[in-house]
C-alpha cells in the first residue's frame, strides 16, 4: 500500500512540476548598464513604450531610459521581457485565428515528460502486484494527459512571438541620428525627413525626365512616421507591384529613411528605363518629396553586406546580393525573394523588377492604389510639368541648411532654382535664367519644418523620481494621487494612465485626485505626469 501511495504522489508531483514553468524569476534585481557612463541602475523591467525602457528600482522609483542608452545585452533583456509580457496578455483563441504558424505535434519538453511517465510506468509494473496495477494505470493515464495538455498550451504560446524590433533597429542604426526609430507591439516606426545624408540628389536625370520638382524635406515624424508591421503574415495571393497596383505612394522604406516607390510611375512606365531617376535611383514627386524607385544598393557603402537595406511596408526585409548569413544570394522566387531559415525576405538587384515583384505580406491597397497605412508627404506648391532638355548638374544645400540650390543646363544656358523656407512655413522659390533672376514665387502657408528626434544622452526627462504617491496601492481602480511638497508648486499639463502593454487608458490636461476607474481589469498600470517645466514623473500601481 505504501508503494502505491508513493507512486501516486510521484504522479501528482510530475503533473505539478511539468504543468508549470519552473523558470521563476530570481529575487535579485537586474543591473542595467548605461552606455558610455559609469552609472548602473538596479531594478525590474516595467514597460517598453516609444523606445523608452521603464525600470522600477528597490525603492519603487520608476526610471525611464532611451533604449539606445542601454548596452546591447540590456536591450536584449528588455525586448525579451517585453515579448514575455505580450505573450501573457494574448488570448489563446485570438492567436490561433491570426497566426499562420503551423503547430508541431511533438516538442522536446513533451518528449521528456513522455519518457518520464513511461519510465515511471515501467517501474510500477515491476514493483507492483498484478492485482494492484489496475488502480495505478488510471492514475498514470491522467498524469500523462494532464501534462501533455498543459505543454500543448505552452507550445502554442511559445510559437506566438513578435518580430524582434532590435534586429530591425540594427539595420537602421548606421544612419542615426538622421533618422529615429521606435516601436510598439504592432509596428516598428521610422522617423525621417526623407532626405539622404550620404549622396547628392537629382543629378543624372535625363534631358526629358525632370518634372521641375525639387527636394523639400518632409515631416515623417510622430504619427506620420513610416510604419513597418512587426507581425507580418504571408498573403494567400501576393499582390503584384506593377502598372496597376501600388502606383501611388511607397511600398518600402530604405534604412536611411528615404521611402521607396513602385518602379512604375503613375503613367505606367519604368522610371529607371525612362531616365527619370538620378544616379542613386531617386527623384522628387509631385509633392517635392524625394524618394527612390529602385533598390538602394548604394547604401552598402555605409552598412554591413548581410544587413537589410530596406523594409517592405508589408514587414519583410530587403537584402542585397548576399543572404543574412553572408553567403551568396540564393535563387529568387516570382516575388523577388525567398524564405531563409523560415523567414521570408526580398532581394534588391540592378535589373527589373529591382526589388519587390509582388507584396508577399498581407497588405491593404486603397482605391487610389496606395498601400496603407503609410506616411504622407505635404506639398507646398502646385505640381509642375516636365522641362524637356533640362539636365541637372548639381543640387546642394545652402549655407543656412534651410534650402537648396538646384542648377541645370538647357539650350546652352545655365539655369537654376534657388529656394528656402523659414521657421513659420514661408517658402520662397527664385528662378534664374543664365544667372539672371527671372521670377520669384512665395508660398506663405507651407508646412513648418520639423526636427527628427535625437536621443543621445541621459537627461532629467528620463530620470524619474518617485515624488508622486498613489494610495491605496494596490487598489480597486479608485485611488488618491498626492504630490510631494516640491511638485505641489509646479503645474501639471498632462496626466495619463497606461496599461503594462503601453496602451493609453486615460488622459487629461490637468491634475486630478481622487481618481476613479471602475472598469479597469486586474493588473499593473503606469501613471504618467507631465509638468510645464518639461519634467515628468511615473508611478506604478496595481488593480486587484
Amino acid at each position: 500500500m505504501k508503494k502505491i501511495i508513493l507512486l501516486i504522489a510521484l504522479c501528482i508531483a510530475n503533473i505539478v512540476i511539468f504543468a508549470h514553468n519552473s523558470n521563476y524569476e530570481k529575487v535579485a534585481l537586474h543591473q542595467w548598464h548605461l552606455k558610455n557612463q559609469k552609472q548602473v541602475i538596479e531594478g525590474s523591467f516595467t514597460m517598453l513604450k516609444n523606445n523608452l525602457v521603464y525600470i522600477e528600482d528597490a525603492n519603487q522609483k520608476v526610471w525611464a531610459f532611451p533604449m539606445s542608452l542601454l548596452t546591447k545585452t540590456d536591450q536584449q533583456f528588455a525586448i525579451k521581457k517585453y515579448a514575455n509580457i505580450a505573450k501573457l496578455n494574448e488570448q489563446l483563441v485570438s492567436n490561433a485565428n491570426n497566426s499562420n504558424v503551423s503547430e508541431p505535434l511533438f516538442n522536446q519538453k513533451i518528449g521528456i515528460v513522455f519518457v518520464f511517465i513511461l519510465a515511471l510506468s515501467f517501474f510500477t509494473f515491476i514493483y507492483t502486484d498484478k492485482a494492484k496495477r489496475k488502480f495505478i494505470i488510471p492514475v498514470l493515464l491522467v498524469s500523462m494527459s494532464t501534462a501533455l495538455l498543459s505543454f500543448s498550451i505552452k507550445v502554442v504560446k511559445s510559437l506566438r512571438s513578435m518580430s524582434d524590433p532590435l534586429a530591425i533597429d540594427s539595420a537602421f542604426s548606421p544612419f542615426k541620428p538622421v533618422i529615429n526609430t521606435f516601436w510598439d507591439s504592432n509596428y516598428f516606426y521610422v522617423e525621417s525627413k526623407g532626405i539622404p545624408a550620404t549622396h547628392e540628389m537629382m543629378v543624372g536625370i535625363s534631358n526629358h525626365g525632370w518634372q521641375q520638382q525639387v527636394p523639400i524635406p518632409q515631416c515623417y515624424i510622430g504619427a506620420n512616421a513610416w510604419p513597418i508591421p512587426l507581425n507580418p503574415t504571408i498573403a494567400a495571393t501576393p499582390i503584384p507591384v506593377d502598372t496597376i497596383h501600388f502606383t501611388r505612394g511607397a511600398i518600402a522604406i530604405a534604412v536611411n529613411g528615404v521611402p521607396i516607390f513602385n518602379v512604375h510611375t503613375n503613367t505606367g512606365v519604368d522610371s529607371y528605363v525612362d531616365g527619370q531617376l538620378d544616379n542613386f535611383g531617386g527623384h522628387c514627386g509631385r509633392a517635392d518629396d524625394y524618394h527612390y524607385h529602385t533598390a538602394p544598393l548604394h547604401l552598402y557603402s555605409y552598412t554591413a553586406a548581410n544587413k537589410p537595406i530596406a523594409y517592405g511596408l508589408d514587414g519583410f526585409a530587403v537584402y542585397g546580393n548576399v543572404e543574412p548569413d553572408g553567403n551568396a544570394m540564393l535563387t529568387l522566387d516570382a516575388n523577388h525573394g525567398h524564405s531563409f531559415n523560415g523567414v521570408y525576405h526580398y532581394h534588391g538587384t540592378q535589373s527589373a523588377p529591382y526589388m519587390i515583384a509582388k507584396m508577399v505580406g498581407n497588405v491593404t491597397e486603397d482605391a487610389s492604389h496606395q498601400l496603407i497605412p503609410q506616411a504622407a508627404a505635404h506639398p507646398v506648391r502646385q505640381a509642375l510639368t516636365p522641362l524637356n532638355g533640362a539636365v541637372i548638374t548639381s543640387c546642394t544645400s545652402n549655407s543656412s541648411n534651410n534650402g537648396y540650390n538646384l542648377t541645370y543646363t538647357r539650350s546652352g544656358f545655365i539655369d537654376s532654382v534657388v529656394y528656402n523656407w523659414t521657421n513659420n512655413g514661408q517658402y520662397t522659390f527664385k528662378y534664374y535664367n543664365n544667372g539672371v533672376l527671372d521670377s520669384t514665387k512665395i508660398v506663405n502657408n507651407g508646412f513648418i519644418q520639423c526636427t527628427v528626434p535625437v536621443i543621445s544622452s541621459l537627461s532629467n526627462d528620463y530620470v524619474i523620481q518617485a515624488e508622486a504617491f498613489i494610495f491605496p496601492n494596490p487598489n480597486n481602480g479608485n485611488f488618491q494621487l498626492k504630490l510631494s511638497t516640491v511638485l505641489q508648486g509646479k503645474k501639471v499639463n498632462k496626466i495619463a494612465i497606461y496599461s503594462i502593454k503601453g496602451e493609453l487608458i486615460f488622459e487629461a490636461n490637468n491634475y486630478q485626485s481622487p481618481m476613479e476607474f471602475n472598469n479597469l481589469n486586474n493588473g499593473l498600470y503606469l501613471l504618467h505626469l507631465d509638468f510645464t517645466d518639461g519634467n515628468s514623473i511615473n508611478q506604478k500601481f496595481i488593480v486587484h
